[in-house]
């Protein structure tokens, strides 16, 4: 039996289990959905100086690292309910996607990471040659 996996369904049960739950909200929420032939991956990040995020990838793993300053002590705070210091997350992504070739771009405090499918997951077309010297072309 063949079966269509979907990394990002596997990724999201995980990082549930791992970062949190909706009781209790990871500290970079994230949506990822395909359009095309490539991923998006967007993290909340607001109040981050673009300065202090990092990303780094080794093989199928991409890690997103990310600060926020600490409250200056002086401040009689009536709430501070956001994460503050040094956090991160990593994703795990399929062998089908192209590493090489992530994108990411920071605007608006969301940080968007852009991940093309990998020229051999793309589906293609093999000619079938026939004995009567005709040639098909078959989707695969």
């Amino acid at each position: 039996m063949l079966m269509r996996t979907d990394p990002f369904r596997d990724l999201d049960r995980l990082t549930q289990q791992v970062f949190g739950t909706p009781a209790r909200p990871v500290v970079m929420p994230m949506d990822a959905w395909r359009e095309g032939d490539e991923f998006f991956v967007e993290f909340d990040l607001p109040g981050i100086d673009p300065e202090s995020l990092d990303l780094d990838v080794e093989r199928n793993v991409i890690t997103v690292r990310a600060s926020r300053p600490q409250l200056d002590q002086n401040r009689s705070m009536i709430a501070a309910e956001r994460t503050r210091g040094e956090f991160s997350r990593q994703l795990f992504l399929g062998e089908n996607l192209d590493t090489e070739q992530i994108r990411a771009d920071y605007l608006d405090g969301v940080l968007r990471l852009t991940i093309p499918v990998a020229e051999q997951a793309k589906p293609r077309k093999i000619e079938i040659a026939h004995r009567n010297g005709k040639h098909q072309a078959l989707t695969t």
